[in-house]
């Protein structure tokens, strides 16, 4: 990542392939294996492998905390951003007559949990126009009975990305409702600004290199109690085995209430060493290096036969990596670039195409070059 020198070092899988789809995929550095070794050597030793799993969760915390701008207790773990998002609707104790704002190009763990028939708020979408969010398309959902406005920092349909500030600005002045956000397709790639957040959460298996098996959330303390989650379980449980164990149960506040149950200790081994090694390499370096990786992609699909899906006026810097577009020979475009192993995702006659710190120029010219020989193969099939 960011040298060729270390890239060989951290990820020899990709000299063998072209490997673009970060956005549903990391490849995890080998510091990530040696990680995953140590949980099991810690884990071999029973009980007393115990000190060790609760030093490596109290790391994450920290690690996560650096990430988000929030402090170590303001940090919980979860098993992944459906499970965080689930868990916050029970949080949240919708009743009959609130209203919640979610938007279209949001991914569905963090939509779905409002549609359910068992959420009795009504649902408010905010329409995407031209790819992109507008606030003032916002601004007429939103009212007093609006509880939550929920939205993906980065959208992993196109790549767009939110500009925060405005949005929480109308989100104060025309409501009462809570922000949450959704920074899967952000973390480890782009460095974050979340102020005035009221819920941060987000997957491990992508940007930070790690593994499946963690969400990360994020409450900050003045809205501990409005996130608390009211859920079974022991380790989000005040006294779990207290007295009165079986008369009442009481949840801890706000992020630590969203770790229910026994921690998945071996991804929090893997997300450990996944965040160590992004902050080492450091986030602003990595965006640094990608961003004209970025935006010679960007500049080039927008000369060819294809209907992007990325918004037309977004630049490199306006963009997490994400780029996407539609053709209607996408199977056969597909089949052609893994054939020379260039690995894309590619769905429903999308393609979306995710550029992260391990990718080189050469990356990015293969990929574009196995493009372009494939959309003139189509063209005159």
């Amino acid at each position: 990542m960011l040298t060729e020198e270390t890239r060989q070092h951290s990820f020899p899988s990709l000299s063998q392939m072209t490997y673009l789809n970060s956005a549903a995929e990391g490849i995890p550095p080998l510091e990530v294996h040696a990680a995953l070794d140590q949980y099991f050597r810690d884990k071999q030793l029973g009980m007393d492998g115990r000190e060790h799993h609760a030093a490596q969760y109290e790391s994450v915390k920290a690690l996560t905390a650096q990430l988000y701008g929030l402090s170590r207790d303001e940090i919980g773990i979860c098993s992944c951003t459906s499970e965080a998002y689930n868990l916050a609707s029970l949080a949240l104790q919708l009743q009959p007559g609130d209203e919640v704002v979610i938007n279209e190009l949001d991914f569905p763990a963090g939509a779905t949990p409002w549609l359910q028939p068992s959420s009795p708020a009504t649902v408010r979408v905010w329409r995407a126009c031209a790819g992109a969010l507008h606030v003032e398309d916002l601004i007429p959902l939103l009212s007093s009975k609006t509880r939550l406005v929920t939205l993906s920092l980065v959208s992993f349909f196109n790549g767009y990305t939110v500009s925060l500030p405005p949005v929480v600005e109308a989100i104060r002045h025309h409501s009462n409702a809570l922000l949450a956000v959704d920074v899967t397709q952000a973390l480890g790639r782009l460095p974050l600004d979340l102020a005035g957040v009221d819920l941060v959460v987000s997957s491990t298996h992508k940007w930070i290199l790690a593994s499946h098996g963690g969400g990360l959330v994020g409450v900050p303390s003045a809205h501990a109690k409005e996130w608390t989650v009211p859920a079974g379980g022991w380790f989000n449980l005040q006294d779990p085995f207290g007295p009165d164990r079986f008369e009442r149960a009481q949840s801890k506040e706000g992020a630590a209430s969203f770790g229910v149950g026994m921690p998945n200790y071996p991804a929090i081994y893997a997300i450990r060493a996944g965040l160590e090694y992004i902050l080492h390499v450091g986030v602003e370096n990595i965006y640094a290096a990608t961003e004209p990786l970025v935006q010679t992609c960007l500049d080039t699909l927008r000369r060819l036969p294809v209907e992007m899906l990325t918004p037309a006026n977004a630049s490199a810097n306006q963009l997490a990596g994400i780029i996407a577009f539609r053709h209607p020979a996408m199977d056969t475009i597909q089949r052609h670039l893994h054939s020379q192993n260039i690995h894309v995702m590619a769905q429903a006659g999308r393609m979306r195409v995710a550029i992260h710190g391990y990718n080189t120029q050469a990356d990015i010219e293969r990929f574009l070059s196995a493009l372009t020989g494939a959309l003139r193969h189509v063209a005159t099939a």
